[in-house]
């Protein structure tokens, strides 16, 4: 997690388990719309394609729980799903100052900004998003029902420039992201028309 106004780093959140499956979405962004490509210009696109990721991760509290882990005990891996869970909720304080805000008679009160969150996917894949479905199953718990084991499910959507603009954190990121694919993309070798029995086109 970043600051948005600083880009000083704020959080780091690790899972403690690599998910078995990442899956991403790709929705182009041609002339007339999500996906739509204009009769008159079907080749021409607006912007980068609105990506989105979906995995699992899940959490396990036995190892620390052998080991007695006094955190563990105390509270299960409650710190570990609120952690996670906060980042979709704005601040407490915020919260309470919009609430005076409002009690004093303030028009306008300007939507709260979150921390930009950045999902970390190997060096290659350094993304700018944001969460947009989050879902947790509690699968055990101690005898003071605290969860000791449960799984997580992220859906998040990348942040491109057309969100962010060039001139954000989080925008050159994303840049960096693509420039990247770019680049990944120059490495592979190209076939030739005869591999497919076709002499020219």
């Amino acid at each position: 997690m970043l600051n948005p106004e600083t880009s000083a780093v704020e959080k780091i959140i690790t899972l403690q388990y690599n998910p078995d499956t990442l899956s991403r979405t790709l929705q182009v962004q041609g002339m007339g719309g999500e996906g739509a490509g204009h009769r008159s210009e079907p080749m021409r696109l607006t912007g980068p394609p609105v990506e989105t990721l979906k995995l699992d991760a899940e959490i396990d509290a036995t190892d620390q729980m052998e080991a007695a882990n006094p955190l563990t005990i105390k509270a299960g891996i409650q710190p570990q799903l609120a952690v996670l869970e906060t980042l979709i909720y704005p601040s407490s304080t915020h919260l309470v100052m919009n609430n005076i805000l409002a009690q004093i008679g303030t028009i306008e009160i300007t939507p709260m900004e979150s921390s930009l969150i950045l999902f970390v996917w190997s060096k290659n894949r350094v993304l700018p998003v944001r969460i947009t479905e989050f879902s947790i199953t509690e699968e055990a718990f101690d005898v003071n029902l605290n969860p000791i084991r449960a799984k997580v499910s992220l859906g998040m959507r990348v942040l491109n420039i057309d969100d962010l603009g060039f001139d954000h954190k989080g925008g050159n990121l994303f840049m960096s992201y693509q420039q990247n694919k770019e680049q990944l993309a120059k490495m592979f070798a190209s076939g030739n028309l005869g591999d497919a029995g076709i002499k020219s086109i």
